[in-house]
This record gives structure tokens, C-alpha cells and sequence, in this order.
């Protein structure tokens, strides 16, 4: 993937996409502000999501250490995953040993972080996604652009052309005559998902939360493909980030208070599926649970991006960011797009690793607004900040960019009260200079360039420039 602001110019060209962007995210956020402006204590509610998560963050492996436990007590089997080829080789010879050459899928961000769809592939095991969104995504050989709409950037008469031209290669034609309409579109969905249900012998899910107490893990989610897939096969992988273990289950009463709100913008999830190791004769009877790393006790070193680990993955923040609404999530390169992905991506992967990662802390304006979203209360504009410096640390060494040179130059003038009454001295000249390729004038009656040449027009073609005052302050001063 390009860097950022490559992928971000392409994405604005598309106006379909921004008139699918605004449309999805502003219905999600008036939902959204409904359902929380119904609580009157949702401010407390917001810090005690955020307590519990650092209190389990800061005791980290004791917890996981509990999680096995229990897990293990209940029948499950743990194994521990460092990075995503590990992660993908277990699952994968979980597949191989029971001799299944396809699955059904929970939607899973962490099964999509490590690529496991196209690492099954490889040893020759199809992957089904049940989720609709997902489902859209698959059958249009897309990518996903949202953390709970990952077809965010699809309208209704896209995604019907997608079933008619791909549900029909894959051998179940849509129904004859299918239109536009959400619930003709779900059902030629349903249709195309039921055998696959019925005769998966194993699936695959991710975990919204972990109860280390009593080895527990949760899955919420909207339209009962998950149920399907968490009762129906006879083994169940689950594939766990580290941080989404809670030490208890009042702990989790927060969350499931805080989620469907921020997400869905209901009061609560219409399917929420809780499953503790094996039970004899109902659901499945092997279960297996692999905790994944891939990159988060290096985000759990850092003092200031730690708090990230706190995400639970709900998407508020994306449906309040300005820059999202206008570039959609494929401009982001990753799994994780918008706010969260910004500073996710770069803590999991370590800042200096490649160009695309390190564009992402200034995929932001800092307008604050993924904060005040957040039901985790994650300071994503901080954080971004934290990760710009330490991706200029990583650059040191290098060319010195225009930036650098500029606000080096800027410091040297301004250092001196001599050479910045130099500088003075020829605003009046640059006035004249700079008002001749345009003028305008800005509220308050102040006049700005309207236009320079290259490079100066890549700051006036989106941002106003002042023109220079006619008299410095210093010469005013003399003469009064």
C-alpha cells in the first residue's frame, strides 16, 4: 500500500465513495447519540471501562496466566501465538488434523490482522465469512474499510450487482429478480450461508472479551451468523488478542453496557454468546483458543500508545473522524483504519518499519472528536502525537526534509532580534511580491494570497495564506 496521503488523494477523487461514507457514518453517529444521550451516567461509565482496562493492563500476565487456567479446567486446549505466521500455522494444522478443507468464520478483526483467510488458502482450506458485511467484501475480492461495516463503502445497487455476478460463479445463483432492498439482499445472503453452516465441521472465531475467572469468552455481534458458527461445527478455533481479557464478570457487565451503544448505537446486542470451554453433547466438542501477540506487548512497553490496547474495537472513532468520513478506510493500508489504526498500526508493527506505517500519526487533524467518542476514554490525539515524534526520531539520520529546513531557518531568524528586524524589513516587499498573483480578503478584513506558483501552490490551493503586513510593528512603533 502507498503512504497515506497518496492513498488519501486517490480516495477523495472518488465522489461515490464519499457520498457512501457520509451517509453510513452520519447514520450511525445520530444513532449512536441517541441511544448514549439515554444514559444519564455514561461519563462514569466511560472511566470505568477505562480503570478496568488499565488495571488488567498493568497485571497483564498474571491474568492471562488465570485465563489458561480456566480455560484448560473446562476442556479447552491454549496455545500461545507470537506473531502471525504462528498464529496461522496452528489453525491451520488444527484444520489438517481433522481433515477439513473448508471453515465457516465469526467476523474477527484479529483473524483478519493476521491474514488468515489467505494463509488457509495456502495449505488448501477455503475460509466462508457469515458476517454480511464481510460476506460482501469476500465475494467482491474487496478489502475491508470499517471495523463494523467493513463494506462501509458500498451501496445497496453495488452490492446487488456483487451477488448476481458472484453468488452465481460460486455455483448458488442470487434469486431471479433481486433488487436493492436490504431484506431481499440478507435473504439471498442467508440462502447463500446455510449449507455452509450445516455441513462446516469447524469454525473459526475471534473474542470480543475474555473472562479470566471462569474461562469464558464472548462474542456480540448482530445477525446470528455467529451463533451458527459457535454452536453448529464440531470444533471451535478462537483466535484471542491479549487484551481482551477482563479479570471478572462484573467487569464485563461494563463493557456490554458500552459496546452495542458505541457501536450498532443500540441498547444492546441483539446475539451475545458466551461459551466456557467443552460441554458434553452441545456445541462444540473440541475447542481450541489461540492468544495472539503479533505485536501487542511491544504496544504494552509504550508509556504514552498503551493505552490503546484498551480498544474494544467498536468504531465510534471513526464515525466522528472528519478525515475518515473523506478518505474511507482503504487509505489506511491496514485492517484497522481510521483514529485507532492510526496509532494501532504503528504500535503493533514498531514505528521506522516501513513508509506506509509511519504516515499514519499524521493521517489526523487532532480535532479531538475520536476522544470524546470513545467509550474507553483512549486519548487517540495524544498518542498520535507521541507516535509523530518518535517517527521523526526514526527518520534522524536521513535528507533533511523541507519542513525541517524551514522551521530550522525560522529558529535561526528568530533567535536573533537583530536578523528577525532584517526579516521585518522586507515583509513590505514580499507584500507586493506575494499580492500579485492574487489577493482576497479573509473575516476581519484581512487579505490573504489567493494563489502561487509550484511549490507554493501546494499551501494556497488548500490553505489560506496571510499576506505580510504592509509596515512591521517595529517601524508603526518608531513612528508613533
Amino acid at each position: 500500500m502507498p503512504a497515506f496521503p497518496a492513498a488519501a488523494r486517490e480516495a477523495l477523487a472518488d465522489t461515490q465513495l464519499r457520498r457512501n461514507l457520509a451517509h453510513a457514518t452520519g447514520t450511525i453517529r445520530a444513532k449512536r447519540a441517541a441511544v448514549v444521550g439515554e444514559v444519564a451516567e455514561w461519563e462514569e461509565l466511560r472511566l470505568a471501562g477505562a480503570a478496568i482496562k488499565d488495571n488488567t493492563l498493568r497485571r497483564l500476565d498474571e491474568h492471562l496466566l488465570t485465563l489458561e487456567a480456566s480455560l484448560q479446567a473446562r476442556g479447552a486446549t491454549v496455545h500461545w501465538a507470537r506473531d502471525a505466521p504462528e498464529a496461522c500455522e496452528i489453525v491451520a494444522r488444527i484444520a489438517r488434523d481433522h481433515g477439513v478443507d473448508e471453515v465457516v468464520k465469526v467476523k474477527s478483526m484479529a483473524t483478519q490482522e493476521i491474514g488468515l483467510d489467505e494463509a488457509l488458502a495456502e495449505h488448501g482450506v477455503t475460509a466462508w465469512e457469515t458476517d454480511l458485511a464481510e460476506l460482501i467484501v469476500q465475494l467482491g475480492d474487496d478489502l475491508p474499510s470499517h471495523i463494523l461495516v467493513p463494506a462501509i463503502h458500498r451501496n445497496r445497487a453495488e452490492i446487488r450487482e456483487i451477488f448476481r455476478r458472484e453468488m452465481a460463479a460460486a455455483g448458488r445463483p442470487a434469486p431471479d429478480g433481486l433488487t436493492d432492498d436490504p431484506a431481499e439482499l440478507a435473504g439471498a445472503a442467508r440462502l447463500h450461508l446455510r449449507e455452509k453452516f450445516l455441513r462446516a465441521k469447524l469454525a473459526v472465531s475471534g473474542a470480543n472479551f475474555a473472562v479470566a475467572e471462569s474461562g469464558t469468552l464472548v462474542v456480540v455481534e448482530s445477525e446470528g451468523n455467529g451463533r451458527m458458527c459457535l454452536t453448529l461445527p464440531e470444533v471451535l478455533v478462537s483466535v484471542v488478542g491479549l487484551e481482551k481479557v477482563v479479570p471478572t464478570w462484573a467487569d464485563l457487565d461494563v463493557f456490554l453496557q458500552l459496546l452495542p451503544r458505541s457501536s450498532t448505537g443500540e441498547r444492546m446486542n441483539p446475539y451475545t454468546s458466551t461459551w466456557s470451554g467443552v460441554t458434553p453433547g452441545d456445541g462444540p466438542q473440541e475447542l481450541h483458543v489461540v492468544l495472539l501477540d503479533n505485536g501487542r506487548t511491544r504496544a504494552l512497553a509504550d508509556e504514552v500508545g498503551r493505552q490503546a490496547l484498551r480498544c474494544i474495537r467498536c468504531s465510534a472513532c471513526l464515525n466522528v473522524c472528519p478525515v475518515y468520513e473523506r478518505t474511507g478506510g482503504h487509505a489506511y493500508g491496514s485492517v484497522y483504519p481510521g483514529p485507532i489504526g492510526a496509532i494501532l498500526n504503528p504500535l503493533l508493527k514498531g514505528v521506522g518499519v516501513d513508509e506506509q506505517t509511519d504516515s499514519l500519526p499524521y493521517a489526523s487533524s487532532l480535532c479531538g472528536a475520536c476522544f470524546e467518542a470513545c467509550p474507553v476514554r483512549i486519548d487517540i490525539p495524544e498518542v498520535l502525537v507521541h507516535l509523530r515524534s518518535r517517527v521523526v526520531d526514526a527518520q534522524r539520520g536521513g535528507p533533511p526534509k523541507p519542513e525541517a529546513v524551514a522551521m530550522k531557518t525560522a529558529s535561526w531568524v528568530l533567535s536573533d532580534a537583530r536578523r528577525l528586524a532584517l526579516a521585518e524589513r522586507g515583509l513590505g516587499v514580499a507584500n507586493r511580491a506575494l499580492t500579485r498573483f492574487g489577493r482576497r480578503l479573509l473575516p476581519g478584513g484581512r487579505r490573504a494570497v489567493s494563489r502561487l506558483p509550484w511549490p507554493g501552490s501546494l499551501w494556497t490551493n488548500s490553505r489560506d495564506l496571510p499576506a505580510p503586513p504592509r509596515e512591521s510593528f517595529r517601524s508603526w512603533w518608531r513612528k508613533r
